[in-house]
């Protein structure tokens, strides 16, 4: 029987694997320029957490945990290269002909960022790959998010995502893809799926689906730098430099988000005086160059981008314009229809006419496969039927909603609204 490893205590070992969870993105990254391979790269950042597991408890965690597992992972990873390089030779030698195939050089492409995670989420977003994969695997990898953390951000079954995931590291290793920040006409097909993941993981951060925070901010600077450097990579896409622009307003929030013990607040409950203007300023910046850049009709995140600005002008929740975020909704819920973008338009809706019709346009909503599960619906219904005064209707909906979420600071906002509704 194999030995297994040693590990701390529960808390010891809860503290590593929150550790882990954080670096291992990095981690991934760093070994996959090495091994070329996602797959194998997963697996040898797994292999240098069973060592910490090992040897963390009894020796201390390290002053810098995700360079001791950065480290150990890439020293596995070079060992595996020997090996394979040695058995090239042997075979060589005894006269067979292997082919074999060589890391890839470097891409020679003047503007290419040389940065790990950059890479990992292009290569993870291979037009090799359905969509959905692409999306499965680069929040698996670059976000560190589990199967069904995935699958709730993403309102889809936790068996599929994992049919993703196992099915996009085989498609990769088989097609030889090459781990690298592709160029010209490759780039741009690469493009949409690369936003779509990286907002995706930015809002795992802003509001995590499950665990015991409400806020990730590692997963929301991870995202706002990756969109920083495409907006340096690609100065003249409008929609990079909405998706920047977009990241930059909703950090700018992050202070005032949570009390000191970690409750959740509420966007009207926010001190604004708490938001951070620098992001503020940058976001507005980094609109304006969308909109200098565009050629036609604003694009999903040029118009999130914009719903974000009308917030953030705001110095007060009174002065919000929700006139012109519900027209910004209206346009964005043509450009990429949604039951989310409906719901979202809904709440402005309920700012500008009242909740009255704001509940017929949520009521619409409910037969939505896509909102079955979804936790802001119940919410977002049940702030709408206290407002009109139907209290008991108000107070089952924030429990439904409290239910169906998986995180436990925001449930217990849910159920502390359901108290009050009361």
């Amino acid at each position: 029987m194999d030995q297994q490893p040693a590990v701390g205590p529960p808390s010891a070992t809860a503290a590593i694997e929150t550790v882990f969870r954080l670096e291992s993105p990095r981690v991934v990254a760093a070994v996959a320029r090495i091994v070329r391979d996602v797959g194998i790269a997963e697996e040898l950042a797994q292999d240098a957490l069973v060592a910490a597991l090992e040897r963390w408890p009894r020796e201390g965690v390290p002053d810098n945990p995700g360079a001791w597992l950065t480290a150990t992972a890439r020293h596995r990873a070079v060992d595996l290269v020997r090996r394979r390089e040695t058995y090239a030779r042997k075979l060589a030698e005894i006269g067979r002909n292997l082919e074999t195939t060589t890391p890839a050089p470097e891409p020679s492409d003047p503007e290419d960022i040389d940065d790990d995670l950059l890479r990992l989420v292009f290569t993870s977003c291979h037009p090799v790959l359905s969509a959905e994969a692409r999306i499965a695997l680069t929040l698996r990898l670059l976000g560190g998010l589990t199967t069904a953390e995935i699958a709730r951000a993403h309102l889809v079954p936790e068996p599929t995502v994992a049919q993703r995931i196992v099915r996009a590291k085989r498609t990769l290793a088989r097609k030889n893809v090459a781990f690298e920040v592709p160029c010209g006409p490759d780039r741009e097909a690469r493009l949409e799926s690369v936003l779509e993941v990286i907002y995706l993981i930015f809002n795992e951060g802003y509001a995590a689906t499950a665990g015991d925070d409400w806020l990730r901010p590692g997963l929301c600077e991870d995202a706002l730098r990756l969109a920083r450097l495409l907006a340096a990579l690609m100065p003249k896409e409008p929609e990079v430099h909405g998706l920047a622009a977009l990241l930059e307003f909703q950090s700018s929030r992050t202070a005032a988000r949570t009390a000191p013990d970690g409750t959740p607040v509420l966007l009207k409950d926010q001190n604004r005086r708490r938001w951070n203007r620098m992001l503020v300023s940058r976001g507005i910046t980094a609109l304006g160059r969308a909109e200098a850049v565009a050629t036609g009709a604003p694009g999903p995140y040029v118009l999130q981008a914009a719903i974000a600005a009308c917030h953030a002008h705001a110095y007060r929740y009174e002065d919000t314009d929700w006139r012109a975020i519900a027209a910004l909704y209206g346009l964005l819920a043509v450009r990429v229809p949604s039951p989310v973008v409906e719901l979202n338009r809904a709440v402005a809706v309920s700012m500008v006419d009242g909740p009255e019709p704001a509940l017929r346009i949520v009521d619409t909503l409910a037969a939505e496969p896509a909102l079955r599960d979804y936790h802001l619906l119940p919410s977002v219904r049940g702030d709408l039927l206290q407002r009109l005064g139907r209290t008991a209707e108000a107070r089952a909906e924030f429990e439904r909603a409290a239910r169906l979420t998986g995180n436990e600071r925001e449930q217990g906002l849910l159920l502390r609204r359901a108290a009050q509704a009361g």
